[in-house]
């Protein structure tokens, strides 16, 4: 893994590198993509079915396209006999932890007769996606589902490829049915997207989508945003650790492969002030590779984006790791809390040499669909928040308006809105004729 001494213009280097992973760069595709839409909000199921066929080469129907009870409870038998406590272990953790983020209304009374407040209501229906292709992804689902049941969302349908046989991943159905989706479509990709934004025969309209996915999945997001909401629209993935001389160098380039292993695209960076750390990360990941599955994926993504920097300063190290503002940020130095408080950008914090990013992934409980391409500077994980609405609340009696209404007047005026004006003036007409 290349060691790179950081300065002013090797950081510049490594972010512009980094951007070029952004959805945003990838304009080429969205005419594809576009069509694809707009087709299926014109052609309903009939593309819906004609996509899945060409891009996943299995045929569907109305009659199949929604997963079935008995494929569900065929899917606890083909997976490992531990995954489904396993899975509600780690459903316990994320649920716990999304409970303390629940938002209640409010109401307050003032004198004279002014009652402000704020309802807060769940989304009715929410759509989530969840990827196939390369890999399974069941802890997704359970990211996803789980901040949504805990806001109270009416009915959380999902959408995921199927393969071949029209089968969906038996793993990714246990994870959905314990987090508690009320209906699973096998439909994947763009197509997919559409279907839950606009509504076909088969698959109802949604208020909002969330999940992650490719460059077309993401791009599809982008298209019909404004029609429903989204979460975000992510990028790859990607980690960061920041170390000092204390940290153990095996540790830190097996953490830096855990997500490398992802995609081509996904970035791993190590910065730190330790030349002799930076040395012997680099070699653990040698050996490494020798061992790992995906060694082909590992190996793009670290020449494509995967860098050791090396900074003078644990100063200048914090403020580069800000600057990029990774999706995952592990600190791992003599101080980590110290260390923590000096971070403003970043999806999700690890604090000390136990604990790894993978943790965050499946057990510990904080969402792990986070902020990616330096959007933590602007952007926070998906939470509670993401699945509910706010309506603000307004009560003034005949009182309370009346001391307030010649100013409400004179700013309508202000802005040549005379009927804003009117509907104030109104409601004290009697009174100038007293």
């Amino acid at each position: 893994m290349r060691i790179v001494t950081l300065n002013e213009e090797t950081k510049q280097n490594v972010l512009s590198n980094l951007l070029k992973r952004s959805p945003s760069c990838y304009g080429k595709y969205e005419a594809s993509v576009n069509e694809i839409v707009n087709n299926i909000r014109t052609g309903g199921d009939k593309a819906l079915f004609a996509y899945t066929e060409k891009f996943d080469h299995a045929k569907l129907e109305k009659e199949t396209v929604q997963v079935r009870k008995e494929e569900i409870q065929a899917a606890y038998s083909l997976v490992d006999p531990s995954l489904p406590d396993i899975i509600r272990k780690a459903l316990k953790n994320i649920r716990s932890y999304h409970e303390k983020q629940k938002k209640q209304s409010w109401f307050d009374s003032q004198k004279e007769g002014v009652i402000l407040g704020q309802k807060v209501l769940p989304l009715n229906r929410v759509g989530v996606y969840v990827p196939g292709g390369k890999a399974a992804y069941p802890s997704s689902v359970l990211m996803n589902i789980v901040p949504a049941k805990v806001a109270g969302v009416q009915e959380i349908i999902m959408c995921t490829p199927c393969g071949k046989d029209g089968c969906v991943n038996p793993a990714t159905l246990v994870a959905a049915n314990e987090a508690g989706a009320d209906r699973i479509y096998k439909v994947g990709g763009a197509q997919a997207i559409a279907a839950m934004a606009f509504g076909t025969e088969s698959i109802p309209k949604v208020d909002k989508i969330v999940g992650p996915g490719n460059i077309y999945v993401a791009l599809a997001k982008k298209a019909v945003y404004g029609h429903v909401s989204i979460d975000s629209i992510a990028g790859p993935s990607e980690i960061l650790v920041l170390a000092d001389e204390s940290a153990n160098p095996r540790y830190v380039a097996a953490d830096l492969l855990s997500q490398a292993e992802h995609d081509e695209m996904a970035s791993a960076i190590l910065i730190t002030t330790s030349r002799a750390l930076a040395e012997q990360v680099s070699a653990e990941i040698e050996g490494f590779l020798e061992t790992l599955s995906r060694k082909e994926i590992i190996q793009k993504s670290l020449d494509n984006y995967g860098y050791i920097l090396l900074a003078d300063t644990m100063e200048d190290a914090i403020e580069t790791a800000n600057e990029i503002a990774s999706e995952h940020l592990e600190i791992v130095t003599r101080n980590p809390f110290e260390v923590m408080t000096k971070i403003r950008n970043a999806g999700a914090i690890f604090l000390g040499e136990y604990s790894s990013e993978p943790l965050g992934d499946y057990f510990a409980g904080p969402n792990h669909v986070l902020p990616t391409n330096g959007t933590a500077k602007f952007f926070s994980p998906l939470g509670v928040d993401d699945f509910i609405k706010r309506s603000s609340i307004i009560y003034y009696s005949r009182e309370a308006l009346k001391p307030l209404s010649e100013d409400i007047i004179k700013f309508a005026n202000t802005e040549h809105l005379t009927a804003h004006a009117n509907s104030i003036r109104v409601r004290f007409e009697e009174d100038e004729h007293e």
